[in-house]
Formats: structure tokens, sequence, C-alpha cells
């Protein structure tokens, strides 16, 4: 004789399903939908993005780090302490940009709820992470303003920093979705020093403006000229002809917050005051 048999779980339901290769495609919709549907809740059309290496420290960490190595070299000299302590040098003079992305962030958030009349008219957006990220969520948040973390899983966990908007706090799983979403809302990009993922992100937009798949007018400024201008030679690139010369007109170098303030500003004043317009949902080619 049948048994009465428990209902079968809806697919939707089913963790072991959704988990599995075979719904991926679900999983990768899920990533796209609902940063979508979160933005348009909290009326969010227009970001500043900024990305750098998630291993600057600000200034005071990287300053009692120089000092205790300095003393523990000093009292037993050795090669790989001399080694540690040129590598805390350096994380000392990286530590200014901390301060600057700190400044900036800061600086564009005032000026952006002041434009929106006491409602924020643009949102500084990161990575989500430590380091750069979290300075620039930090200027945000000491502006009184709110911020959003596009934060990523990785095998060495990335906690999301403190300074994020809680609202606005997200955690992805796939990279390439996690970078439309830094991308597609962006008004202008803030490109601090960092290592490979930086450089990924910098090359991508690059990319994507040289080839006309961003058919906007898209600001980037790369923060630090004395350390971009160590790593990559972008003119050399257009001498050789990889590039062509006016593919340098895409990015402008800045050095100080002050100097990318000002150059931003005249840049993302149309979009603070046309924020709300439903015309600037298009932001890539079709």
């Amino acid at each position: 004789m049948a048994t009465n048999r428990k209902k079968p779980e809806k697919a939707y339901k089913n963790l072991q399903f959704l988990t599995s290769p075979e719904a991926r495609p679900i999983r990768i919709l899920a990533e796209f939908t609902e940063p979508s549907v979160r933005f348009r809740k909290f009326g969010i059309h227009s970001t500043v993005v900024f990305f750098g290496s998630a291993r600057v420290r600000p200034h005071d960490v990287a300053k009692k780090e120089l000092k205790v190595i300095a003393d523990a070299y000093e009292e037993h000299p050795s090669e790989e302490l001399e080694k540690e302590l040129s590598a805390a040098r350096l994380r000392l003079r990286l530590s200014k940009y901390y301060e600057d992305a700190t400044e900036l962030a800061r600086l564009l958030t005032e000026w952006a709820i002041e434009k929106g009349n006491g409602k924020q008219a643009l949102y500084v957006c990161t990575g989500g992470g430590p380091g750069i990220m979290e300075a620039a969520n930090k200027g945000a948040y000491l502006a009184g303003g709110k911020s959003i973390g596009l934060n990523i899983s990785l095998p060495h966990e990335q906690e999301p920093n403190p300074y994020i908007s809680e609202e606005l706090g997200f955690e992805f799983h796939y990279f390439f979705m996690r970078k439309y979403w830094l991308v597609y809302l962006s008004k202008a990009l803030i490109i601090f020093p960092g290592g490979f993922g930086t450089l990924d992100e910098l090359m991508e937009v690059l990319t994507l403006l040289q080839t006309g798949k961003i058919h906007r007018p898209l600001p980037i400024v790369v923060f630090g000229q004395d350390y971009w201008q160590e790593i990559i030679d972008f003119e050399a690139m257009a001498r050789w002809g990889t590039i062509a010369f006016n593919d340098l007109n895409f990015f402008k170098f800045v050095n100080s917050a002050e100097e990318g303030f000002h150059y931003l500003k005249k840049h993302l004043e149309k979009w603070v005051t046309s924020d709300l317009d439903p015309e600037n949902e298009v932001r890539f080619s079709r």
C-alpha cells in the first residue's frame, strides 16, 4: 500500500542543486540581479570607484611596523632583517596613499552631499577590502555619507572593512560579476598604487574605452605618478605602436587629493545634477 510522502522540495529551495556546477548560470544571474535591485531601492545611479592595493597600511600602522623592525635590526643585524627593513620603509612610503585616498573620498562625498542639497548625489564605491579600499570607504564615512563595498570571497578570506555602509555591502563569488558592478554605475575611476588586481581592473577599463565598449566619457585618475611610471611605461607602449598616442588621454596622473578632487569635480558636475535622469541608465554599448 502506498504511503504518504513528503512533498518534493522546489528547485529554488534546493541548496544542494543551487550550489552544484549545473546551477552556475543561476548563481551568476543572482549576482547580476540582486545588486541591481538593491541599488535601485536606495536610489544609487552614480559612483566614483577607488581601486588600489589591499596591502597599503594607514600611516601610523606602517610607522609602528618600521620602528619594530628597525629596533630589531639595530639589536641583531642580519641579512633577513635588512630586507624586512627595506620593505617596511617602502610600506611607510605607500602609507601616504592610504591618507590620500581617505582625503579624496571625504572631499568627493562632502561635495556630493552639498550638490544634492543634503541627498547624496554620488557614492564612493570600492572592492570592499582593506588597504586603499578601506581608506576610501573611511573617507566617505568621515564626510557623513554612505559608501559601497563590493567584497569578493577569496581562498585567504578578505573581510569587508568596517567603513562600508551596512546596507551597501556585497559579497561576490564571481570576479567578472563584481567587476561589472564596479564599472557599470561608475562616473569616474581613481587608480591608486596596487598589484595584479589593480592592474587587471585598470587595463580592462582602458580596453573597454579603447574599443568603444564604454561609449560615455569616463575620467580615470591615476594617483601617484612616481609609483605608476616606475611600474608601467605607457609612453613606451605608444612609441612601439602597441597603443595609439591618443590612448594616453584616457587617464590623467595626479599626485594629491586636492589635485584629484579639482580635476574630477569638473567632469562629475553633469552627473550629480542629472543623477535621477533615466537616460543615464545606458552605460555600455549594446
